[in-house]
This record gives structure tokens, C-alpha cells and sequence, in this order.
């Protein structure tokens, strides 16, 4: 232990002498832990990191307004264009760029978009507008509770699996409602439904008790005036046009928000869900698991389809140090890799490898800490009886 001290603290030394050159090359690294050391504190993994974290006003008002332009002039698209092939795409590019939008305000959220706290804040707003995210319950629910008990059941409700014993008290309606959402086929109705309806869209105050505050309710009326605003407009110009308002509406707004639900249910299903992740109900053993690695999934795609997503999929980064912005994601994700072999969940995408993982992580069972299918057969190694044997 005192070896790999002393390591990480020739490491920290050479990093800051070295990092305004070449902090990102291979011959400041120190050499990565072997996985049988214990994992370091994470505050000495979040330091790794510092040289990587720096945050630039100008870098995310470029961001923020070049998103917002692409997403009005698509919504425009959907209204304007004559080919209704070509009003479709506008319409599936629309709620992709929703996505991007979500993913600048969740770093703002997050105070990783600039350095200024308070313009964070409005800029968040900003950004979140398109997806119809209240602020502030996305800050609670996404900073407070998921960032701080991640995979910890009964406190983290993220894609949280039922036990076979839960599942089966649920009524018939409910079941079936958890099997679409495990299908594979149901991400976007999780999220619409367990996520933004249920929690981001004016909660019972009696549900949120003591945690609610008068600025949720603000927050609701504005993404909820924004939307009767986008809709008013699209009204607007269809009539103006002389277009069929039902189309107009179809294409301009509910085309783009269910493929927005669909994004976002995929993308933190992907994050956190896999056959090497675990879950826990004790939290002594939650806290001895240091999830903020464990419980992540860095997901790789081709083409460079993870910079389309501003780098979202770099989770684990994410989660060591949620102050990183979202245009160092990469490179933080790859020190990470790098100084901690075999202990980060590393998945190539593909989609057999998708709905292998929607028919294997059903249920979990607490006891032996593993996947389950709905009748209670291990789909993954139980982990408790495999560190028992060990």
C-alpha cells in the first residue's frame, strides 16, 4: 500500500511539471496499477485528473449557440420544406440535437460547462429548453441522488432493477410495464414515463417531502411555457402555409421529443446497465465497492459517433470527476483506462451485444450480487459466491 502511495505521489509531481507541454503524453504517466493493488482514494483519482479539467466561457457559448441554431433551423425544416422525406429527417435530426442540447446543460448542471457558477445556471436553463428538463429537479435527482449513491438500491432510482420477489408482487399491468422497459425495445418509455413524467414534470410536493423547494415549481412553468410557445409557433406557420397542422405538429414537436426519450433512455441504460455492473442494498458494501468506477460502462461506437454525443459516453471520466467538461471527456477517459486496466467496463457497441444485455439484466439478486432473468436464474457471475471461492 505504502508502494503504491509513493507511486501516485511521483505521479501527481511529474504531471505538474510536465502537464503544460505534454500533459497528455504517454511518458508522464506513471506506470497503471496492477489490479490486484487496492484502488486508490478518489480524491487521488480525481487528481490525476486536475490538469484535464479546465473549463472555458467562450468554448461554451460556441458550444451552446451552434446547437441552438442547428435545432431551430431543423424544427424549421420540419415546417418549411416541401419533400416530406426531407421533413422526416429535420424531424429525427431535431430530437438528436435535443440530446446534444440536454448533454450542454447537464455539464452546466454539473458546473463543468464554465467557470462562473451563476451563469451555469442560466446557461443550463438555456440549454435545457428543447427537452423540456426542469433545472433544478434534473440538479436534485441527477447531481444529489444518482451522482451520490450511484447503484445504491433504494436511494439511486436510475434504470434501479427490481428483485424476483419485488417483481412478482407487482400487479399485472406493472409487470408488464417492467418487461417492455427490459425488453430492449422500451428505453424511451422509461424514460418519458419513470424519469420525466413522474420526476421532472411538477412532482407531488407530498411525493418529494422536505426536499422541495418553490424553485421546482418555477423551473416546471418555464419548460412547460417554452413548449406551449414551440407549439403556438408550429400552429402558427401551419396555418400561415396552409399545411396540415396535425402533420406540422407530428413533425415539429412529437417526432423530436420521442426520439429526445429514446436518446436519453438508451444513453443511461448503456451507462449503468451490464452484466459486470453491480448493485447494492447495503450501503457498507456499496461504499467499499467505490462505484463511481464500478458501476459504469464506457461504451465505444464507431465513426465518431461518440463526439457527436459531446463525449457523453466516456461515463466512467464522468463520474470520477463530474467537473470535467464535456470536450475533455475523451482524453480524462483514456488517463483513466490507462491507470486502472481491467478495472473500468470497457463495451464496444453493437446491437447484438445490446439485446444480449436486455435479455440477461432482467432482476437483480442482492444475495449473490448478480443479473437475473424475470424467474430468478443467474444471467452474470454471482459476485458474492465468486469473492467467497477467491
Amino acid at each position: 500500500m505504502c508502494g503504491v502511495a509513493i507511486r501516485l505521489s511521483r505521479f501527481r509531481m511529474n504531471w505538474t511539471l510536465n502537464s503544460m507541454t505534454s500533459a497528455s503524453a504517454p511518458e508522464t504517466l506513471p506506470q497503471p496499477l496492477s489490479p490486484e493493488e487496492p484502488l486508490p482514494h478518489r480524491k487521488v483519482i480525481r487528481s490525476w485528473l486536475i490538469p484535464i479539467s479546465q473549463r472555458t466561457t467562450l468554448r461554451a457559448f460556441v458550444l451552446l449557440a451552434f446547437d441552438w441554431a442547428l435545432f431551430i433551423a431543423l424544427i424549421a425544416g420540419t415546417m418549411l420544406l416541401d419533400a416530406l422525406w426531407a421533413r422526416i429527417l429535420c424531424s429525427l435530426a431535431a430530437g438528436f440535437v435535443i440530446g446534444r442540447l440536454f448533454i450542454i446543460g447537464h455539464d452546466a448542471c454539473h458546473q463543468s460547462l464554465t467557470p462562473h457558477r451563476r451563469l451555469n445556471k442560466w446557461l443550463g436553463r438555456i440549454a435545457f429548453l428543447p427537452s423540456l428538463t426542469a433545472y433544478s429537479l434534473w440538479d436534485m435527482g441527477h447531481n444529489v441522488v444518482h451522482h451520490g449513491f450511484t447503484n445504491l438500491k433504494g436511494v439511486d432510482f436510475v434504470w434501479a432493477p427490481l428483485t424476483q420477489t419485488e417483481f412478482e408482487q407487482l400487479s399485472p399491468v406493472r409487470r408488464a410495464f417492467e418487461r417492455l422497459y427490459r425488453s430492449g425495445w422500451g428505453p424511451g418509455a422509461y424514460y418519458a414515463i419513470e424519469i420525466w413524467w413522474k420526476k421532472m414534470m411538477f412532482p407531488r410536493r407530498a411525493q418529494m417531502g422536505s426536499t422541495y423547494r418553490p424553485v421546482f415549481t418555477k423551473d416546471c412553468a418555464l419548460v412547460t411555457g417554452f413548449a406551449a410557445l414551440w407549439i403556438a409557433a408550429i400552429v402558427a406557420v401551419a396555418l400561415a402555409a396552409g399545411t396540415s397542422v396535425w402533420l406540422t405538429l407530428l413533425l415539429g414537436f412529437a417526432v423530436p421529443m420521442l426520439f429526445w426519450f429514446n436518446m436519453m433512455g438508451f444513453v443511461i441504460y448503456g451507462h449503468h446497465t451490464h452484466v459486470k455492473v453491480q448493485w447494492h442494498d447495503e450501503r457498507a458494501a456499496w461504499q467499499r465497492a467505490q462505484p463511481f468506477v464500478s458501476t459504469t460502462v464506457h461504451l465505444t461506437f464507431p465513426l465518431q459517433i461518440g463526439a457527436l454525443i459531446h463525449h457523453i459516453m466516456e461515463h466512467t471520466a464522468h463520474h470520477v470527476d463530474m467537473s470535467i467538461p464535456l470536450y475533455k471527456l475523451k482524453e480524462a477517459q483514456k488517463v483513466l483506462e490507462h491507470l486502472l486496466p481491467e478495472r473500468i467496463i470497457i463495451q464496444r457497441f453493437s446491437w447484438k451485444w445490446y439485446f444480449d444485455t436486455a435479455r440477461a439484466c432482467k432482476l437483480y439478486d442482492f444475495t449473490r450480487q448478480c443479473w437475473t432473468d424475470f424467474k430468478g436464474c443467474a444471467t452474470s457471475t454471482p459476485h458474492r459466491l465468486q469473492a467467497q471461492a477467491a
